[in-house]
């Protein structure tokens, strides 16, 4: 299917850069299309800063016909036929015509230049995304009815699906991308296929699932995403936690469908995400995968009394570690790993302040243990309100509303974000004589609690209480505590340094 483009009806004006690089491979005797995503975006009224085409140009000839019109370019690609480049704001990718063969034991493929255009999008995922655009005459080639299927709002394969994704099998979790970022259904056959195919999602590397489940976790309805991984069956390959939720249905409904619940979680927790100026600018990943795992350690901690009642007893411990187990497995940075966990460990911690009431070190504690992840995790902590009890959810939003304020008027008054004791370790060894060791941990401790409990103290005040503890230390402790440098070794030390005398300066 081939027919002119109709640009007019764009909600963005069609980019320069893209007609001009169009006019330049024509004068130079080549057929260049612009291809893939970058087109299936025209369609959906927007304008991609990444720009991918492909043309019949061998990548010696690609590079003839940009050299000193691009801004840079580089080669990395080379071997696969691609050529990257920059121009006025854009990254660029022209990728000669590809006919490639797959050994299905592996995703590595045989790379083969093609000559035709409709053999390289036949070669494409899905029929949006094998559409092209030829420049500069403005022709839209849809051989496969891509147009059609975004339409419609359908995910299809150009080919069979089987044949797709057994040449690459991480095209079964791009799908599930898809419904998320799209909010678009996979076709019938497309999903017999991730079922009957899931397990091959084994054979692809942990970095490549781990980028696929970041785009979709960050797409705008991730939780259809993720349904969509768990009904396939492709969950229990790249998220087994998740898939187990499924499986924790209580048939006597002593509690609530927990994956269900969790989904509803991860919803609600998007929808608390602020705009670029707020704390937690969306999408943020952290807070949502962390909704989607919050309770993945109910699974193996769900018990049941005599009366029939069901507890979770530390599910919110047992989560975390198995969500930072998870996350490791997809080769996740540590910071994001440590940032995600400690949100689940942490979730379940206000529970109980509407009942019991905390005192201000309580509410010290919690804003300390969350630190950095404070804002994150009242988003957490409201966004797990799932009940369909009004009054209940009333009451917990009324005590949340009041913790929050607290934390607020303490903030002004103490700094709440960067508690530290009143003394730091240099104070503590000069008033006490020792020198760096296990002794000052112990008192920094004791006056962090102290600050935890009672709120700020002055200098003086806080000096005073560490002589009280330290007289009150058995007599071990002391005596284990070396004296610290007189000053006549002090001066050696320092003199010695100066005039670089050392044995290791030798």
């Amino acid at each position: 299917m081939v027919h002119l483009f109709d640009s007019s009806a764009l909600k963005s004006p069609l980019p320069d850069v893209i007609p001009a690089l169009g006019a330049r491979f024509e004068d130079a005797g080549f057929e260049l299309s612009l291809v893939g995503g970058p087109v299936r975006d025209l369609f959906l009224g927007r304008v991609s800063p990444d720009l991918d085409f492909t043309t019949n140009a061998r990548p010696d000839e690609i590079i003839k016909v940009i050299e000193g019109w691009a801004d840079t370019f580089w080669e990395i690609g080379r071997e696969f036929g691609t050529i990257g480049m920059r121009k006025d704001g854009f990254q660029v990718e022209v990728t000669t015509y590809r006919a490639d063969a797959y050994d299905p034991s592996s995703r590595k493929p045989e790379v083969a230049f093609g000559d035709k255009l409709e053999d390289d999008l036949f070669r494409r995922d899905f029929t949006m995304n094998a559409m092209a655009l030829r420049l500069p005459s403005m022709e839209l080639v849809d051989p496969f009815g891509g147009a059609r299927d975004l339409h419609a709002g359908i995910v299809r394969t150009p080919g069979a699906p089987s044949t797709s994704f057994s040449d690459d099998p991480l095209r079964m979790m791009r799908a599930a991308r898809f419904a998320s970022q799209l909010q678009v259904d996979v076709a019938p056959e497309v999903f017999e296929a991730m079922r009957d195919m899931a397990g091959r999602i084994g054979i692809i590397s942990a970095e490549r699932v781990r980028d696929e489940l970041t785009k979709l976790i960050n797409g705008k309805a991730p939780w259809t995403g993720v349904d969509l991984l768990v009904e396939s069956g492709l969950a229990e390959h790249v998220l087994p936690e998740v898939a187990a939720l499924k499986l924790e249905i209580d048939e006597h409904h002593r509690h609530k469908d927990v994956y269900q619940h969790s989904l509803t979680v991860l919803r609600q927790a998007c929808e608390l995400e602020t705009d670029s100026e707020g704390p937690v600018p969306g999408p943020d990943f952290v807070l949502r995968f962390a909704a989607l795992m919050h309770d993945v350690g109910k699974p193996s901690t769900r018990r049941f009394d005599p009366s029939g009642a069901v507890s979770f007893l530390h599910h919110d411990a047992v989560g975390a570690k198995l969500t930072a187990k998870r996350m490791k497995a997809l080769r996740f940075d540590n910071d994001t790993v440590k940032a995600v966990s400690r949100l689940v460990e942490l979730h379940m911690r206000f529970y109980g302040y509407g009942d019991a009431g905390w005192t201000d070190s309580a509410v010290r504690r919690y804003v300390t243990d969350a630190g950095p992840l404070l804002q994150r995790l009242h988003r957490l902590t409201r966004s797990d309100v799932t009940t369909r009890n009004r009054r209940k959810a009333e009451r917990l939003a009324f005590a949340y509303d009041d913790l929050e304020q607290r934390i607020a008027v303490l903030a002004e008054q103490e700094e709440l974000a960067s508690i530290r004791p009143d003394l730091d370790g240099e104070a503590i060894m000069a008033l006490l004589n020792v020198r760096p060791g296990p002794v000052v941990g112990r008192a920094y401790r004791f006056l962090l609690e102290e600050r935890m409990e009672n709120g700020p103290r002055s200098e003086a005040e806080a000096a005073a209480l560490l002589r009280e503890w330290w007289a009150a230390q058995p007599e071990s402790a002391i005596e284990s505590a070396d004296a610290a440098p007189d000053t006549t070794e002090k001066e050696t030390l320092r003199a010695q340094d100066e005039s670089g005398t050392n044995a290791k300066d030798k």
